[in-house]
């Protein structure tokens, strides 16, 4: 793989990095508050930030790959909504980055990116048929079919956190309810466990927040698990359960080889893995149940490498 540039867009920073064979040689980033008023602002920090990489990179960079946590448009890369910076809606920052950097540009969404970073040089990697899922603010998701990476030409494309789980529930910002999101999204998973404490469940969770439990993180969580609260333990049940029952659809669908699960909340390990393979076990087609479920392995550094790789796509064009 050439040098290319990867652009990760986060809820905090717009991460950067030079990235040859799988591996960040140079990082930089910028807050992502200082480009919330709008994309216009977010493509002079993108342009600004990429043109001091490359001055400082002594080999040549070849592409730019950008992933946006949002709906987009490929291969034109047109920005239908993203979910950190305001006023977006059919944004062309595919075409607009080209034409001022000068090199081949690719604009997708960031759980795509992960995805390829995850099949290419992660736990994906030596498998044609690959099912990847984040875990965060949102639940995302990304899908290798036959060893390429799925898209739709609507834009919106392996939504898992958009699957309802339920013919009632919440409603959701997509415009549908019950959706896996509404239960398992890190703001609406804590908000559940909150109800319940409100209500009276006992846990050590309150002690840990230093009494407001509009200070308790997953981390929290966490750590009380390891301390054998039950709260605890039943809300990574519970999620996990939810998200099995997702999954189980999904491998009865499309028969992945494996299923790699990274974000923020996958942190949880056991806690939450364990009743997310049970569930597939008991909901799935038998034998799809018995497929793989494992942790990501890329970490922090998946949306900058899946974001030089969907640069490096657009090279070969």
């Amino acid at each position: 793989m050439k040098a290319a540039i990867g652009v990760d867009i986060g809820g905090t920073d717009v991460k950067l990095g030079i990235v040859r064979h799988g591996q960040v040689l140079v990082r930089r980033s910028f807050p992502t508050a200082s480009i919330s008023s709008g994309p216009k602002a977010l493509e002079e920090g993108i342009v600004a930030a990429v043109r001091s990489l490359r001055g400082s990179f002594r080999g040549k960079v070849e592409s730019v790959g950008v992933g946006v946590p949002g709906l987009v448009r490929v291969p034109q890369g047109i920005v239908q909504t993203c979910a950190n910076v305001k006023g977006w809606k059919n944004v062309p920052l595919q075409s607009r980055l080209r034409r001022r950097l000068g090199v081949p540009v690719r604009v997708d969404n960031d759980v795509h990116a992960m995805a390829l970073a995850e099949w290419r040089y992660g736990a994906g990697r030596g498998v044609r048929n690959l099912v990847c899922v984040t875990l965060g603010t949102g639940v995302g998701g990304g899908f290798i079919l036959n060893g390429k990476l799925y898209r739709s030409r609507l834009g919106p494309s392996a939504e898992i956190g958009h699957v309802a789980i339920g013919e009632t529930g919440p409603a959701c910002s997509c415009g549908g309810s019950a959706c896996l999101e509404r239960y398992v999204g890190n703001r609406d998973l804590l908000r559940i466990l909150r109800r319940k404490l409100e209500s009276g469940a006992k846990s050590r969770l309150p002690r840990l927040a230093g009494g407001r439990l509009d200070r308790i993180t997953p981390e929290m969580v966490d750590r009380a698990c390891e301390m054998g609260d039950r709260l605890a333990i039943e809300t990574w049940e519970e999620a996990g359960c939810k998200i099995g029952l997702v999954l189980s659809k999904v491998v009865t669908l499309l028969s992945p080889d494996r299923i790699v699960i990274g974000g923020g909340l996958s942190r949880a390990g056991r806690w939450l893995f364990e009743p997310i393979r049970k569930t597939l076990r008991e909901r799935a087609m038998h034998p799809l149940g018995k497929i793989p479920v494992v942790p990501a392995k890329l970490g922090m550094s998946a949306g900058l490498i899946g974001a030089a790789l969907l640069g490096q796509e657009a090279l070969n064009e």
